[in-house]
């Protein structure tokens, strides 16, 4: 196991600040310019060039979820008390009331103004243009566990018990393409290319589903169920992306074969003694970040082999987000720690 520091630091400390408590996400806005956290206290915060702006104070009940809109105008959160809102620059401007839902699942539309979020089984899409619900779709198998758009807003992804739904966003009416499973999706992604949809899954297994194939790939093997999935903009030889998936400690990152009947092939990448939280490629590169319970965040060359370990939180690390340009890294604390290193 390695536990050494890379002598040539990659990434160093540019910004760090303390929250009141687990920071529970955290975001860029497209432009790259703020970055916004939540904590399990409740609070809101905006970091945008060493300042630090509190658009909501700690009201005790956890916010969850956030997400900019794809033009960065809006910011929309939601959480424990089953409100969602969505403020316009540092102006709250809606508050959608769903208690006692708890809204853990949010994804803005990347070509529009279109917010999709949890409600229990359901999922609502809002426009933000004209500020009304633009549909309510029923998953009904279970509580929603994952909500992704199609980098393209074609397509909206709806993950839980046996499987995921997609629906069709111009004609919400018709019927969902159902991607069916006997297990639960935990995690669920598209590609940004929007060739693949990759599902993590409680039975310890990977399905992929390239777009307009019917026979998705499965892949086991695990030593848990599939906590996180994380897919890269950039893409190989073959002409696809790679996809890292991580359960318990151990991190997969698998990668697309020439020959479509051999699947993806695998290679572990281990490093992490406790739990990885959260693990993402940074911006058109394999650079693959991973941050763990064990309190280390493992930047991994080419999502092979530790570059460099950055510690400095006091217990674990909970979340982490690349720039949109990659030249800085974000990373929050299960003890309210918000850290930001800039690539040296």
């Amino acid at each position: 196991m390695n536990t050494t520091t890379s002598k040539s630091k990659e990434f160093e400390e540019h910004y760090s600040a303390t929250l009141s408590d687990y920071v529970t996400a955290l975001a860029w806005s497209p432009q790259g310019k703020t970055l916004a956290a939540t904590t399990a206290a409740g609070e809101v915060v905006l970091w945008n060039d060493g300042e630090l702006t509190t658009l909501q104070t700690g009201n005790g009940k956890s916010v969850d979820c956030l997400a900019f809109s794809s033009d960065g105008k809006f910011l929309a959160v939601g959480g424990q008390d089953g409100q969602v809102k969505i403020w316009q620059d540092t102006e709250l401007i809606a508050t959608l009331e769903n208690a006692p839902a708890w809204v853990d699942k949010l994804a803005w539309s990347h070509t529009g103004n279109q917010l999709a979020f949890s409600l229990g089984r359901y999922v609502q899409v809002w426009n933000a243009d004209t500020r009304e619900i633009v549909v309510t779709l029923n998953f009904d198998n279970s509580s929603v566990l994952g909500i992704d758009w199609r980098r393209d807003g074609q397509y909206l992804a709806i993950g839980g018990y046996k499987g995921v739904k997609i629906w069709h966003s111009q004609n919400w009416d018709e019927e969902p393409y159902v991607l069916n499973m006997s297990t639960v999706s935990v995690a669920m992604a598209w590609s940004p290319d929007g060739k693949f949809l990759a599902s993590g899954n409680m039975d310890r297994s990977v399905t992929v589903l390239e777009w307009n194939n019917p026979d998705p790939w499965v892949m086991r093997g695990f030593p848990g169920k599939i906590r996180q999935l994380a897919w890269s903009e950039a893409t190989t030889q073959v002409g696809a992306p790679l996809l890292a998936s991580s359960s318990v400690e151990g991190i997969v990152v698998w990668e697309k074969l020439e020959d479509d009947s051999l699947g993806w092939e695998a290679r572990v990448l281990t490093n992490h003694v406790d739990v990885i939280t959260a693990i993402a490629f940074a911006p058109k590169s394999f650079l693959l970040a991973s941050a763990a319970a064990d309190g280390w965040l493992c930047i991994w060359n080419e999502a092979n082999q530790v570059s460099q370990i950055i510690t400095g939180v006091s217990a674990g690390f909970s979340s982490l987000a690349w720039h949109p340009q990659g030249k800085l890294l974000a990373a929050g604390g299960e003890k309210g720690e918000l850290f930001i290193w800039s690539k040296a």
